[in-house]
């Protein structure tokens, strides 16, 4: 099958997610298009089945903003009538399902029917896509789409609940490639993150105001003083200052390293003990699903998806959004017993299993077929 995958190429979830997919569905033998503005940060093009093609947006003078909408769905008409493309699966409902659909009724003036997979993921349905300004163009392309999915069941009930939908919403979990995870060849060493005696606490976000960032400090702070640790803050965005700072007035920035966007993120999560996701809210938690494939158990908020990745009491702990104390107090009752840790480190990997890449992808590509045979089915009785 000949697949067009549209997708925010960064080191945003729903970009590793779709860029992931991608890869194992060319392992299995399907042709696959990356359709976007940069290629996608996981992306290695070392397969014949991978294919990339950036979508430009020329500079005008008249634009304020450049029309990337228009760009991408040319860029996809032009790109399904020269590989003959089967389907499209766009990642983020706007604006990649906004320019599928009218990349679809561009193809069907000239004869072409190709069916489209939208997949919700977070923030285009609870942040961006209820916003008034485009919560009709966002509700339109859903219930436009051929097929829907989430990555959770509470992301189903989020865009039930705000908007108009039609269509039915098939939950689909994010995904993770166990095999990847731990390499035998680690190039970094701990001894150049912390001390023999010391536990490694993880964060890893794009350290955007949702994320709690402040949160994650003050739980370390806590952490550390009844427990020698440090903590690893992997990730760039606009509450990074505001992090540094805190730390610095803790007193605690000689036991915290900012790394900054890092593509060794295997290696840290291969020595960290213990991973720090104080959300407001995650449709999913893929970075606490990432952090349980390396064995390393999860503090987490109990919002959104957490709770479906994130067991209590087996992976980690839940605890409510913005309660710092119970989320140090949880920690330490894992970190202070060596017993009691390795448990919950067993725990959190059995638990990354459930979600494994071998488990989710041939649920995307029976979903796939399902979708090309009723297409195939209405052109040949149109």
């Amino acid at each position: 099958m000949k697949i067009a995958i549209v997708c925010y190429p960064t080191f945003g979830g729903s970009g590793v997610v779709a860029t992931e997919l991608g890869l194992e569905l060319a392992r299995r033998g399907h042709e696959i298009h990356f359709i976007t503005y940069r290629q996608p940060v996981r992306l290695a093009l070392l397969n014949p089945n991978v294919h990339y093609h950036e979508v430009n947006v020329p500079e005008y003078p008249l634009f304020h903003y450049q029309p990337y909408e228009l760009a991408l769905s040319s860029k996809l008409v032009d790109m399904v009538k020269l590989h003959k493309i089967d389907l499209l699966h766009v990642h983020y409902a706007i604006p990649h399902a906004y320019a599928g659909y009218m990349a679809k009724q561009m193809l069907k003036d000239e004869g072409i029917k190709i069916p489209m997979v939208t997949t919700l993921h977070g923030t285009d349905i609870t942040l961006v896509g209820n916003h008034p300004f485009y919560k009709p163009a966002v509700t339109f392309s859903i219930n436009k789409s051929d097929i829907v999915t989430s990555v959770s069941q509470s992301l189903k009930d989020d865009t039930l609940r705000l908007f108009n939908i039609k269509n039915e919403i098939q939950v689909i979990p994010n995904f993770i490639e166990l095999d990847n995870r731990i390499e035998d060849n680690i190039h970094c060493k701990r001894s150049v993150m912390a001390r023999p005696e010391e536990k490694i606490i993880t964060h890893i976000s794009n350290f955007r105001k949702v994320k709690n960032i402040p949160d994650v400090v003050k739980v370390f702070y806590k952490i550390q003083q009844k427990a020698p640790a440090k903590l690893m803050m992997v990730g760039d965005g606009p509450e990074k200052i505001k992090a540094e700072e805190l730390c610095e007035e803790l007193g605690i920035t000689d036991k915290v390293i900012f790394f900054g966007n890092s593509t060794e993120v295997n290696q840290i999560l291969s020595y960290s003990d213990l991973f720090l996701l104080p959300s407001e809210t995650e449709s999913f938690g893929l970075a606490a699903l990432e952090a349980m494939a390396c064995s390393v158990p999860v503090i987490s908020s109990n919002s959104g998806g957490l709770p479906e990745v994130n067991f209590h009491g087996i992976s980690g702990y839940l605890s409510n959004v913005g309660d710092v104390d119970d989320m140090a107090k949880n920690a330490l009752k894992i970190l202070s017993d060596e017993k009691e840790l390795q448990k919950f480190k067993d725990n959190a990997f059995e638990t990354a299993k459930q979600f494994s890449i071998e488990k989710i992808v041939p649920i995307y590509e029976e979903l796939y077929s399902k979708v090309v045979k009723k297409q195939n089915k209405k052109h040949l009785k149109s």
